[in-house]
């Protein structure tokens, strides 16, 4: 009955002009309900308008964290992508050094990353990331394309550990590239990079600025632990006293050891 009844009224109104009964029964209903629907929307209005904020917040947020992502995706990258170029850097200027005509030719190489140093400056020492497997062993020495790095002191399989120059126990015989005069490199006194040629008596001619290399020596039998010809220092002050039996002859090392990333372990060819 009721569906009857709405098509009926629906025909009539449909029917009718818009000055029919039933027009004016429309608008009437609408007056009578505007205030309420204005009140309503009044209402409404604040917390509509309070969702509409809380869903833009939560979509910045939203956006701000995947930015934040995307930064340090990026950011990550870059940083991987510096340290391949440095590191690539690295290896082409060992491999550059290994085939030049200072490289020993009684050895091969190995090169590979420092992965580790001593916790306190009184250790000079580094860990690699190669060892025995390599064919590494003790009293390998140890270089980059700059010079004389050290030697390898203790030996794992995959894994070393090499003593630097700098070491208080480290001692090398070395001799002067421009005049010949022999001599002992080993730490000065005190902390830092600071080396000393010691044992150069008074009658060898060494002045500021030479080149110190390794002596390197070979017996029928024996040989030294370094090979001959490697950089070692350069000299930066020379002294002498009438009490002193030697000249107190002082090097800056070419290596730079706090910032070594990379080296080549001389293993040789015939053991």
């Amino acid at each position: 009955m009721l569906i009857l009844a709405s098509l009926l009224l629906l025909t009539v109104y449909f029917r009718e002009s818009s000055s029919g009964g039933l027009h004016g029964v429309q608008s009437a209903g609408a007056s009578v309900l505007k205030p309420f629907e204005v009140a309503a929307e009044h209402v409404a209005r604040p917390f509509r308008d309070a969702a509409g904020w809380f869903n833009g917040l939560v979509d910045a947020k939203s956006e701000n964290a995947k930015l934040r992502r995307e930064v340090d995706d990026w950011r990550r990258r870059a940083i991987e992508n510096a340290t391949a170029i440095r590191e690539n850097a690295i290896l082409r200027r060992l491999l550059a050094y290994e085939g030049s005509a200072r490289f020993p030719t009684d050895y091969r190489p190995v090169n590979t990353q420092i992965i580790s140093r001593a916790p306190t400056e009184f250790q000079q020492e580094v860990g690699i990331a190669a060892g025995s497997d390599s064919g590494i062993r003790v009293h390998d020495p140890v270089v980059t394309e700059d010079g004389l790095v050290g030697q390898v002191t203790t030996v794992a399989h995959t894994v070393a550990v090499v003593t630097l120059l700098t070491d208080e126990t480290s001692a090398v015989s070395a001799l002067d590239y421009q005049t010949a005069a022999g001599g002992i490199v080993q730490h000065g006194v005190g902390s830092g990079e600071t080396l000393v040629l010691d044992r150069v008596t008074k009658d060898k001619v060494v002045n500021p600025g030479d080149v110190i290399v390794t002596a390197g020596w070979r017996s029928e039998r024996f040989a030294s632990i370094y090979p001959r010809g490697i950089p070692v220092c350069k000299v930066t002050s020379v002294g002498q006293t009438d009490t002193d039996l030697y000249k107190q002859v002082q090097c800056e090392p070419y290596v730079h050891f706090s910032s070594l990333e990379a080296v080549a372990v001389l293993v040789p060819k015939r053991r």
